[in-house]
């Protein structure tokens, strides 16, 4: 695997404590070593990864996209579809502090804790007693499911009707956890029942429940806007309560499979039915380009590549926050 690069901007107020393979995590600046920070700041940059490597050049405008795009569906998540409030991870990103006056009391006392460097692309979020449970749910049939199902019928040993074709709608979604790995491993997909081994009974059927319950919901708004929600995964921790909380990003073009509605009900072939809003013209160029084992510097993206993934996310981006049916 590719190794993660570091991020160029020093941050004030910030201290950089880790880089994954497309965000930076930050901390705040007076927080003391090994000490639980008060709160963390998550900086989303315009890298891209395909098959566990970090690719260059990025994708300009990518990591102030999906940060606008999770900020929308955090909210929606929040009762803004007229569904219970889900808690999520995001705390206040302004503080109020005393004006030259002593009180505060004007516009000018309120104070970002988001640097400018980085605005647009970054949320201040709560710190979290992470899970380390990958909560995927899919609904449609393709990409490794599609290959199990070929071989056996399954989806990550889910049995499944037969008679599907690639990029067909499941009966009904299904949950196909993965075990998070320590950081420079792969994470590995797990059964239901290894999940209630790593975090008890109560909190597996808690995820499990929870993540089918936001795919539902979001998969409903996507599709009134023209998009289908294939599959995504969800991060989860525990807040100071105890509450189970919703983390990292959510509902992106990194972290689900998005595809055009009219195309999928009109395409004869699966490329044209599964049209994604993702980066899968990332991966396809890429599998096409370089062969396996995939090992070493991966080759350079084309420009062309480069420019048609960005043109993708601003176009989901504009689908899901605009007016249905416009």
């Amino acid at each position: 695997m590719t190794a993660t690069p570091s991020p160029s901007t020093e941050l004030a107020g910030w201290r950089h404590v880790y880089s994954g393979k497309v965000r930076d995590l930050y901390v705040p600046a007076d927080t003391p070593e090994g000490a639980a920070p008060e709160r963390l700041l998550v900086v989303a940059s315009d890298r891209v990864s395909a098959f566990d490597h970090v690719l260059s050049p990025g994708i300009p405008g990518k990591g102030e996209l999906l940060t606008t795009l999770s900020l929308w569906w955090f909210d929606q998540l929040a009762g803004g579809d007229g569904g219970r409030g889900i808690p999520n991870h995001l705390v206040a990103s302004h503080t109020l502090g005393l004006g030259e006056d002593g009180v505060a009391n004007t516009a000018d006392d309120l104070k970002s804790l988001i640097p400018d460097a980085v605005v647009g692309r970054a949320m201040v979020v709560k710190s979290l007693d992470m899970l380390p449970i990958e909560c995927v749910v899919r609904g449609y049939l393709t990409g490794s499911g599609w290959a199990e199902y070929q071989a056996g019928g399954t989806v990550c040993g889910i049995p499944l009707p037969s008679g599907l074709s690639n990029g067909d709608r499941l009966p009904e979604p299904i949950y196909t956890p993965a075990y998070k790995a320590p950081m420079g491993e792969h994470d590995e997909n797990i059964s239901y029942e290894r999940t209630v081994e790593l975090v008890g009974a109560e909190r597996a059927a808690e995820l499990r429940d929870l993540s089918l319950e936001i795919y539902t919901r979001a998969s409903r708004i996507a599709e009134a806007h023209g998009v289908i929600l294939a599959d995504t995964k969800f991060e989860f921790g525990l807040d100071e309560n105890g509450v189970l909380t919703l983390a990292d990003e959510v509902l992106t073009s990194d972290s689900s499979r998005y595809w055009d509605a009219a195309a999928w009900a009109s395409g004869a072939t699966p490329d044209e039915r599964m049209a994604s809003f993702d980066k899968q013209i990332v991966r396809n160029w890429l599998a096409a380009n370089w062969a396996p084992p995939r090992e070493g510097e991966p080759p350079a993206l084309p420009a062309d590549i480069v420019e048609r993934t960005a043109a993708r996310y601003r176009e989901l981006l504009e689908l899901l926050t605009s007016a249905p049916g416009r």
